[in-house]
């Protein structure tokens, strides 16, 4: 088990290049947020903004569009297309987030498993793709020769799981159900576990209480969203972006507190997260 710590960062983080272009550093799209659900999508939008994306497409019900429109200034927030023209974009995209306040009806779902099964990007599921996912377990295996990562706090393992108990191994049922699935899975909560299928585990060395506010997951799929579709390999990129996650909570109840600090605080904090990590010493 590797212990993800800030010099791990340090190695993971590449310097980007000084003929980069918007194009250069990722291209990504979400899908995410339904009605009284607006702040999860700018919130997941805004942390992979942050964290290097040159593009950000959201996608969302035309019923909030405009009010995201308004949350968002780097992000590009748009009405879901048909079916079709959302599948061809997200397949000419760097990354795919799907779940963040999505909501759950027959039509999110339907269409959450459709593009679980035909997205060839990498993909990110969290909070209603995870549940959408949970019913129909079948579809996730579908993608064994496709990077799929999934961040489930301990209530959604229990739905992925369908009831099992994690038990008091936390790493040991995270990698058990990345390797019978084919995915990586990053297990939330104190000392997050990500689980790779080939049996490589990492825990968390960052973060802190004040983080455990609703909002926070959404900015940690922003985050690993951004360094996938940036081009870092997945063992670097996912524990990567889990303790910068950690260290911009960390660096926001330094500020505020732990009492006070919000998960937009914790975006905040994400540049100065990334410039610890690259300001570290190098052996």
């Amino acid at each position: 088990m590797t212990q993800v710590t800030l010099d791990f960062v340090r190695q993971c983080l590449p310097i980007r290049a000084r003929d980069g272009h918007k194009g250069t550093f990722g291209k990504v799209h979400i899908l995410a947020g339904s009605v009284g659900f607006t702040g999860a999508p700018a919130l997941a939008a805004s942390g992979a903004v942050r964290t290097g994306s040159g593009l950000v497409y959201l996608w969302a019900d035309r019923a909030i569009w405009p009010v995201l429109a308004l949350k968002c200034q780097s992000a590009m927030p748009a009405p879901v297309p048909p079916f079709g023209t959302l599948l061809n974009k997200m397949n000419q995209s760097d990354g795919v987030l799907i779940g963040p306040g999505l909501g759950r009806n027959r039509k999110n779902d339907v269409r959450t498993l459709h593009l679980v099964q035909r997205v060839s990007a990498p993909m990110v599921l969290d909070a209603d793709g995870l549940n959408a996912v949970s019913e129909h377990i079948d579809v996730l295996d579908t993608r064994r020769d496709r990077l799929t990562v999934l961040t489930p706090h301990d209530g959604e393992f229990f739905r992925l799981t369908h009831g099992k108990p994690i038990g008091p191994d936390r790493a040991e049922a995270a990698s058990a159900f990345a390797l019978q699935h084919g995915c990586v899975l990053v297990l939330k909560g104190h000392r997050t576990i990500t689980a790779f299928p080939d049996g490589d585990v990492f825990v968390n060395t960052s973060g802190n209480p004040g983080m455990a506010k609703g909002g926070s997951g959404d900015v940690l799929s922003g985050i690993i969203l951004s360094l996938l579709g940036q081009g870092i390999p997945p063992k670097q990129a996912v524990p990567s972006a889990v303790w910068l996650h950690g260290r911009a909570g960390d660096l926001a109840a330094q500020t505020w507190g732990e009492y006070g600090m919000t998960p937009g605080d914790l975006i905040g904090q994400i540049p100065a997260a990334i410039l610890q990590a690259m300001a570290a010493p190098v052996d």
